[in-house]
């Protein structure tokens, strides 16, 4: 096997892995699991990210025992297919924060961002694919999203001005809940 395809394999095993953390260990383990606790503690403060150091311990265990494994299996390719789930990875953990920090830049930041906020605020039974909908397609937990309520506490810094919806965002989503008062 290639390593380029070698690669992209890992990278595209991230995505399916993402997929099933999220669905059963985050959300299916109800807090029984550090991950799912985790998980519900950024559903319940979308402002809040378990700590680096926390993530970092869990990617040297998981990325080097994956890396040990492929390589024993399929020798340097193997080295390039963890190399790939690595990258699939940290493109995950930067996107996922960008998200919930940043406004979208393009289309698929646009999607994105509905996509993600529809599984926090609307329906934590779908959508769980944060950087891919394939996997939500391929298990039937894909949701069609337009507009997004978003709980007026629970908005994102760059989706309000003075406690109101941004205009440029008025097409994809809505606050709900009363506006503080001055």
């Amino acid at each position: 096997m290639s390593t380029f395809l070698a690669f992209v394999g890992g990278a595209a095993g991230w995505t399916l892995t993402e997929y099933i953390l999220h669905r059963f260990d985050g959300h299916g383990m109800k807090g029984n699991s550090t991950f799912s606790r985790e998980h519900l503690a950024h559903h319940a403060d979308p402002t809040y990210f378990a700590p680096s150091l926390v993530k970092l311990r869990m990617a040297v265990t998981v990325i080097g025992t994956l890396g040990v494994a492929l390589w024993l299996l399929a020798g340097h390719s193997g080295t390039f297919a963890a190399a790939g789930f690595t990258f699939g990875w940290l493109c995950y953990e930067w996107l996922h924060r960008r998200l919930h920090t940043h406004g979208p830049l393009n289309a698929y930041g646009r999607w994105a961002r509905r996509h993600h906020f529809h599984h926090h605020f609307n329906d934590p039974r779908a959508n769980h694919g944060v950087t891919s909908p394939f996997w939500d397609w391929a298990f039937g937990t894909l949701a069609e999203v337009d507009v997004v309520r978003v709980p007026r506490r629970h908005a994102p810094v760059w989706l309000v001005h003075q406690d109101e919806l941004v205009p440029l965002h008025a097409a994809d989503y809505v606050l709900r809940g009363r506006a503080r008062r001055a």
